[in-house]
C-alpha cells in the first residue's frame, strides 16, 4: 500500500521535490550554504525579517542543518528560512522556509512545517524526527535490531532496510530496484523486513512466514528467490490460487512445499514476522514499502531510481560512507 508522498516523508515532498529533477553526480562535500549557493546562482531571496523569528527553538541554524540532511542530495534546491514563530500551541514553532530550483530562477515557492516543543520532530502532514542528525537514533535501531533475510555487504556502515509486504503491488513494483541496488551499492548491505497489512492483503502474513521457513532451512539466497517467485505470481494470490501460488514460488527456492508449510504454522514464525512488522510500527511505518536509507525513510516506491541512487550516496557522505555513482545500465527510471 504506498502512501501520497507528502505524508511519506516531510525531505522528499515539502517543496514538491517531484517535480525538482535531480542529477546524477554524486554530492560533494562539504558544500557552500543553500543561501550562498542561491545568490550566487541567480535565485534571490528576499532578505529574512528578524521580527518573524519569535519563537527561541529551533534556531535557524539547526532549521538548516535539518534541511541539509533531507535536500542536500540535489546540488540544485536552494532555500532561505524565512521566519521561525511562535504558536498558539505553548512551544510549538511555526517555520516558514522559501524553496527554489537554481535552474527555475524565479520559481520559489513557501514550504511550511511545524516543530515540537522538545525540538526533535517536524510536522507537515505527517511526522518525522528533527534536528541536525535526525536520523542517528532509527539509524543505531536498525543496526542492533534488523536481523532480517540480507544481502549486500557484511558491515553496517551503509544500511538500507525494506519494509515490505508481499501481497502489496507497489512493493513488486519496488523489488526492481531493491534488487539492483545491490550491483550499484557493493558497500551497502540490504535488508529485507516483513510487513504484512492483512487487512487488506489476506495472504501476505502466511506468505512471509513461509519465506521465513525458507530462510531459516536454506538460507538468505534461497529467501530473495521465494521474494521473487511471490512477487512475480502476485495476481494468483486469491482465495481459489493461493495455494498453488505459494507452491509454486517455494519450489522455486528448491524447498519442501510440505515442510515449509508446517514450519509456517508455527509460533516461532509467526512471532518472528510480527516482531518484524512491530519494528517497522515502533520506527514509524505506515505503508509499504517503506525504505530506511541509514536511518532515513522514504516511500521507495514513489522515487524515480536516479534519484534514490542519488539520495542513497548523499546519505552515505553524511554518515561517513564512500560511494561513487555510476549511471545503471538498465531500463530503471
Amino acid at each position: 500500500m504506498k502512501q501520497t508522498v507528502k505524508a511519506a516523508v516531510l525531505g522528499w515532498a515539502l517543496a514538491g521535490a517531484a517535480t525538482m529533477t535531480a542529477q546524477t553526480a554524486a554530492p560533494a562535500a562539504p558544500a557552500p550554504t543553500a543561501a550562498a549557493r542561491a545568490a550566487a546562482q541567480g535565485v534571490k531571496f528576499p532578505t529574512p525579517n528578524p521580527k518573524n523569528f519569535t519563537a527561541t527553538t529551533p534556531t535557524a541554524a539547526d532549521t538548516d542543518a535539518f534541511l541539509k540532511q533531507l535536500w542536500g542530495y540535489d546540488e540544485n534546491r536552494v532555500w532561505s528560512v524565512q521566519a521561525i514563530q511562535s504558536t498558539p500551541a505553548p512551544g510549538m514553532a511555526k517555520v516558514s522556509v522559501l524553496v527554489g530550483d537554481t535552474r527555475q530562477p524565479g520559481k520559489e515557492v513557501e514550504s511550511v512545517f511545524y516543530v515540537t516543543p522538545d525540538g526533535k520532530h517536524a510536522l507537515a502532514g505527517d511526522i518525522m524526527d528533527f534536528g541536525p542528525k535526525p536520523f542517528a537514533e532509527k539509524r543505531a535501531r536498525l543496526q542492533a535490531e534488523a536481523k532480517g533475510a540480507a544481502h549486500g555487504a557484511k558491515g553496517n556502515e551503509l544500511l538500507l532496510v525494506e519494509f515490505a509486504d508481499l501481497q502489496c503491488p507497489h512493493c513488486k513494483e519496488a523489488q526492481v530496484a531493491m534488487n539492483q541496488l545491490e550491483t550499484d551499492f557493493p558497500q551497502a548491505r540490504i535488508v529485507f523486513e516483513h510487513y504484512p497489512i492483512s487487512e487488506i492483503h489476506p495472504y501476505a502474513a502466511e506468505a512471509a512466514a513461509m519465506g521465513e521457513c525458507i530462510r531459516k532451512e536454506k538460507g538468505d539466497e534461497a529467501f530473495f528467490k521465494y521474494v521473487n517467485a511471490v512477487f512475480e505470481a502476485q495476481e494468483a494470490l486469491t482465495d481459489s490460487n493461493h495455494e498453488g501460488a505459494l507452491t509454486t514460488a517455494i519450489a522455486r527456492a528448491e524447498a519442501d512445499p510440505a515442510k515449509v508449510r508446517a514450519c509456517s504454522a508455527t509460533p516461532e514464525i509467526k512471532a518472528l514476522v510480527a516482531s518484524q512488522r512491530k519494528l517497522g510500527e515502533d520506527l514509524g511505518v505506515n505503508s509499504t514499502p517503506t525504505l530506511f536509507i541509514n536511518g532515513w525513510a522514504l516511500p521507495v516506491a514513489s522515487i524515480p531510481y536516479e534519484t534514490l541512487k542519488k539520495m542513497i550516496a548523499f546519505r552515505a557522505g553524511l554518515d561517513g560512507v564512500t560511494v561513487h555513482l555510476q549511471p545503471t545500465l538498465t531500463s530503471l527510471q
